[in-house]
């Protein structure tokens, strides 16, 4: 059975429970695999909880401001076809 995605903070704080354990260790005691010990730590490896707080604040506010030049753009192009028909 598969299970849930883990917060960021989570996985932070498993990267440090693990420290001085072997890979083995760590995994057994999280119940993860080694493979996702490996992504985990090469993603998250030296950041602290506060860090990566500011990183999911700031990769929402990009997608929103992604969104909004979607929509500008969207706009400026609809603009431009009823322009080209009056013309």
């Amino acid at each position: 059975m598969k299970r849930g995605r883990r917060k960021t903070e989570d996985i932070i704080r498993i990267l440090r429970d693990s420290e001085g354990l072997s890979v083995d260790e760590a995994c057994r005691k999280h119940g993860i695999s080694q493979a996702t010990f490996n992504r985990y730590k090469k993603q998250f490896g030296g950041m602290s909880v506060k860090e990566a707080q500011r990183l999911r604040e700031l990769e929402k506010e990009n997608a929103e401001l992604k969104k909004l030049l979607a929509d500008q753009l969207l706009k400026a192009r609809t603009l431009e076809i009823a322009l080209e028909k009056n013309v």
